[in-house]
């Protein structure tokens, strides 16, 4: 099949490495939520080559991920899991968790899923790195990124920008501390939390 391909995810590749490089480095195993077209995974594991990197996705986006992973043949990415938040987790825990581009996609009920869902599969010292738009106190960040809601909310009514506030209490119900906030080029941010050590996970 002919791969998928998102212009954004050439674009944001550099600055995302950047973060990963840092909180990763002493990482193993990587849960990607939501990997979409499968072009970060195939970026971040030739760049990272000592983690394995493990997709999923939707059962929609499964074969365009694995197009991906089939044309780069790197030895650190297995076959792509099935992972619907709603529905169906993969079995086992992970140290580290990475998701791009999903929160402002998900209905609101999926994000509470998403972190309740991860609650379960947390390692003892997890980290999870999430890259998007936020808005903080309500407000949007910038003008491109009230324009960029209202075009989401156009295209289906429960998408939008999250609230940071929101989810950081989503994650620090999950046990997870956050560790940095850094900003992003074209108005995004990545977000990375931390089990908290002591906290009993599910």
């Amino acid at each position: 099949m002919e791969k998928p391909n998102a212009p954004s995810c050439e674009k944001n590749r550099e600055p995302i490495l950047g973060v990963l490089r840092q909180h990763f480095a002493d990482r193993q195993q990587v849960l990607e939520i939501g990997s979409g077209t499968g072009q970060h995974a195939v970026f971040f594991a030739e760049h990272l080559p000592h983690l394995i990197w493990q997709t999923s996705d939707r059962a929609e986006n499964l074969p365009g991920i694995s197009a991906w992973l089939d044309e780069a043949t790197l030895p650190n990415t297995p076959p792509p899991l099935l992972l619907d938040v709603q529905k169906t987790w993969p079995a086992g825990r992970y140290d580290a968790f990475f998701s791009a581009n999903t929160l402002h996609i998900m209905p609101w009920a999926a994000v509470e899923s998403l972190f309740a869902g991860l609650a379960g599969i947390l390692a003892g010292d997890a980290k999870l790195a999430i890259y998007g738009p936020f808005n903080y106190g309500g407000q949007f960040t910038s003008d491109s990124n009230a324009s960029f809601d209202r075009q989401l909310k156009e295209v289906a009514p429960h998408q939008g920008i999250r609230d940071f506030e929101r989810v950081h209490a989503l994650a620090q119900r999950a046990g997870l501390s956050l560790l940095e906030d850094r900003v992003m080029p074209s108005n995004n941010h990545c977000l990375v939390w931390q089990v908290v050590r002591g906290i009993e996970l599910g």
